[in-house]
């Protein structure tokens, strides 16, 4: 990796040991597989909203070129690719490239999966149209050079869609307390509490980058109906973002 890279490599050593879970549903990354209707719900609004698309087209995506930033497995990057998009697959764990290039071969999908990173896409002068910036900025050494990247990555009029999980004691209890130690749905120490943002730092950042932002809203699991939903009220433990590089 280059030296510019805010990758933490305790944090990509810890999805590496994961990598082949990524397409099992009953896995390690159940929680993912569950979440993924509701995080494409708000995605797809919100690129068919920015960029005038509608959604009842057979490829409503059609022309845009999207990076899926983190892509893991390619659980954004396959549906992204149906919907007519120019999918490129970025993650700097590279046991997660081989997994994800082997299920979008075998789902008859062309996707360009590359074991890299935001920094290096953008230092080679790569840009898009979308940015899938998601679950990964808790991850980052450096939030603020990572989301700078990001935001160098987008053609102007570009739209970055960023999510990650609030700080407070609320989700300390459901993300790692109940997560991590109680239900097993990901392995202890997958997420670090201290890394968490409020949404109101994420905002801070994502300004501080050089993006506007134009949405945000909390991503809920109701565990009656065991189902995720989206609010537009409570973001106290997973939330999701949208903004526009207006320059």
């Amino acid at each position: 990796m280059d030296s510019t890279s805010t990758i933490d490599p305790a944090e990509v050593a810890k999805f590496e040991a994961m990598a082949a879970e990524w397409w099992n549903p009953h896995g390690k990354f159940k929680p993912l597989h569950e979440m993924n209707p509701c995080r494409l719900d708000y995605i797809t609004s919100q690129i068919a909203a920015e960029f005038e698309r509608d959604l009842s087209d057979p490829l409503p995506f059609k022309g845009l070129r999207l990076l899926d930033i983190g892509c893991g497995g390619g659980l954004l990057s396959e549906p992204m690719a149906r919907l007519g998009a120019e999918v490129v697959g970025a993650d700097a764990a590279p046991r997660n490239i081989p997994v994800a290039k082997l299920h979008a071969e075998q789902s008859g999908l062309t996707i360009d999966y590359r074991n890299t990173t935001a920094e290096a896409l953008a230092a080679a002068g790569e840009t898009f149209d979308v940015v899938l910036n998601m679950e990964v900025v808790e991850h980052v050494a450096d939030p603020q050079a990572y989301l700078t990247a990001c935001r160098n990555l987008l053609k102007p009029g570009g739209l970055m869609i960023c999510s990650t999980l609030n700080r407070n004691p609320k989700s300390f209890a459901m993300a790692i307390v109940g997560a991590e130690w109680i239900m097993r749905w990901l392995p202890k120490g997958t997420h670090d509490w201290t890394k968490f943002i409020t949404p109101d730092e994420l905002y801070d950042l994502i300004r501080k980058a050089g993006l506007d932002p134009v949405d945000r809203k909390g991503m809920v699991f109701n565990p009656i109906s065991w189902s995720w939903s989206l609010s537009p009220r409570d973001l106290s433990v997973n939330y999701v973002t949208a903004s526009v590089r207006r320059t």
